[in-house]
């Protein structure tokens, strides 16, 4: 594929992913909390730095795998880097296979870096880049970390995507034992199995994103690229960011799982941490915000957002990650039901 027509393929997983919009009801509806009605706990109590085995995050929300490739996206990632520096944000970059192939479109990635020089950044590849590739995309960043993105419905839907997938398992343990950073795997948006996660964490890796069905739709983004358009029916393929945490319950003792896929609002940003998530990432309400509002407001979005994950924790009476995870979670019969036929009970 040409660098020109790479660069077009950026820019329009982007315009679509901006005219796809969330799901009205989704599996976040399907959870509550029970309300105690007296709080003993005050909104500037609460705590919700994470400490993770690697790095640590002044709040669980995270800026998570978008763009990069064009000259359209180096200017959301310089945005968002701006952002993410202001707010004290994570921020992921999306694949970085354009800079890896093309060092002219390196830019596009490191002015993320360049616009927040200390701030938590995590690069991004595929399963399928070689190991040596992988250090490279970290050194480009001066990344703290390493994302890997696994996408097969994506990829099969793509008319020009991949076709081969049988090693992945084998170079993501590759790229683990070659890269002197954290390696997170991260779906991008059909969630994860516990047999994937034991599966990756049999191989060394001590974090994943489950990235759940529910928010940016890639199968329908790249059936919409197909001349026929004929693949629509897949695009309910996988699993919920909730069935997802629910997966990861048999791993969260000895993994560190993110949470991204959907995630609305505040609400669904907590019930991912009651769930047992670490860090909650979103993708397109940055994209929105920042490309519909610009920076400055984007940083009041984001400020609050956090003030108001304080306050359901108030509600909730809690005051801190770890009493958030141990929160007591009611769940609707389809999510039961989830949880019996997969026997998530343990």
């Amino acid at each position: 594929m040409s660098d020109s027509k790479r660069e077009q393929r950026k820019d329009d997983h982007v315009k679509i992913a901006m005219a796809q919009s969330d799901a009205q009801l989704t599996d976040f509806d399907r959870i509550r909390f029970v309300h105690h009605s007296i709080p003993s706990v005050d909104v500037d109590q609460v705590d919700l730095s994470v400490k993770l085995p690697d790095f640590n995050l002044s709040s669980p929300l995270y800026i998570n795998a978008m763009t990069g490739g064009s000259e359209w996206t180096k200017q959301i990632n310089e945005k968002l880097a701006i952002v993410a520096k202001e707010t004290g944000l994570a921020m992921a970059v999306g694949s970085t296979h354009a800079a890896l192939r093309n060092p002219k479109m390196e830019s596009t990635f490191t002015v993320a870096r360049e616009k927040n020089p200390d701030g938590i950044i995590f690069s991004n590849v595929g399963a399928d880049v070689p190991a040596d590739l992988a250090k490279q995309s970290v050194e480009m960043l001066k990344a703290d970390a390493l994302q890997v993105h696994v996408n097969a419905p994506q990829e099969l839907v793509m008319p020009e995507g991949n076709r081969t997938f049988s090693d992945w398992m084998n170079n993501i343990n590759r790229i683990v034992k070659t890269v002197d950073v954290p390696v997170i795997v991260k779906e991008v948006g059909f969630g994860m199995s516990r047999e994937t996660m034991e599966a990756l964490n049999e191989i060394g890796v001590q974090y994943v994103d489950v990235s759940g069905r529910g928010g940016t739709n890639f199968v329908s983004i790249e059936n919409e690229r197909r001349d026929l358009k004929d693949m629509s029916y897949l695009q309910n393929w996988g699993q919920s960011t909730v069935e997802s945490l629910l997966e990861s319950k048999i791993v969260q003792s000895h993994m560190s799982v993110f949470a991204s896929g959907g995630v609305r609002n505040p609400f669904d940003a907590i019930k991912c941490l009651a769930l047992g998530a670490d860090a909650v990432g979103m993708s397109r309400p940055f994209l929105e915000q920042v490309e519909n509002n610009g920076v400055e407001q984007t940083i009041e979005y984001v400020e609050a957002f956090i003030e108001q994950m304080k306050k359901i924790a108030v509600m909730a009476n809690v005051p801190n990650i770890e009493a958030i995870h141990n929160l007591e979670v009611i769940y609707d019969q389809s999510l039961q039901n989830w949880i019996q036929q997969r026997d998530l009970n343990q």
